[in-house]
């Protein structure tokens, strides 16, 4: 011990600049103060490391929050990313079904196009058809009104011609050769 004392002895009276050097008596250091110093730094530094420990935990539950959320967050994420992708494949479905009725849709109008368009075509072949008749009915029936006036005529003036030039012998005559036309056609049948 005797050597440690001895060193610090010689370092008390090593030739310094005068800013550094070691006292080594013991009454000078005050020894109380150091103890003071070191008993409060005791008491104060329980409490602070108390506190660092409290502040570590704190940090730690602080940590452990924002660990959870970050693990909440990415479930969320993958969650959405799921239900984005199940929207996507939902969207590609109906667009394909839209497709699908729009190309349905287009033939069904053109089916319906051509049905309304051969419908119109028969519709007007058919009044053709009806307006022809009525046109040669309408004819006919002219023909006919036609005719019976000409047989009208022709048979009033037949007529007024006969009972001109007809006397009661020649029309006692023709009365009797058509009674006997008719009995020999009576005989025959």
């Amino acid at each position: 011990m005797r050597k440690v004392t001895d060193s610090f002895v010689s370092l008390g009276h090593w030739p310094s600049a005068g800013s550094f050097a070691f006292n080594t008596d013991i009454l000078a250091t005050n020894p109380i103060n150091l103890s003071v110093v070191l008993g409060v730094l005791i008491f104060f530094g329980k409490g602070v490391c108390a506190s660092c420990l409290f502040q570590s935990d704190l940090l730690d539950n602080r940590k452990q929050r924002i660990l959870s959320t970050i693990r909440n967050s990415d479930e969320l994420r993958g969650g959405a990313i799921e239900k984005l992708e199940k929207a996507k494949a939902r969207l590609r479905k109906v667009k394909a079904e839209a497709d699908e009725f729009r190309a349905n849709g287009y033939a069904e109008i053109e089916r319906e196009k051509c049905n309304l368009i051969n419908s119109t075509y028969q519709n007007l072949e058919r009044l053709e058809n009806y307006k022809n008749e009525t046109i040669q009915f309408e004819q006919q029936r002219a023909i006919n009104q036609v005719r019976q006036r000409i047989f009208q005529q022709a048979l009033q003036g037949a007529l007024g011609t006969l009972n001109s030039c007809l006397n009661n012998e020649l029309h006692l005559r023709t009365i009797s050769a058509n009674i006997g036309m008719f009995g020999a056609m009576k005989e025959i049948t």
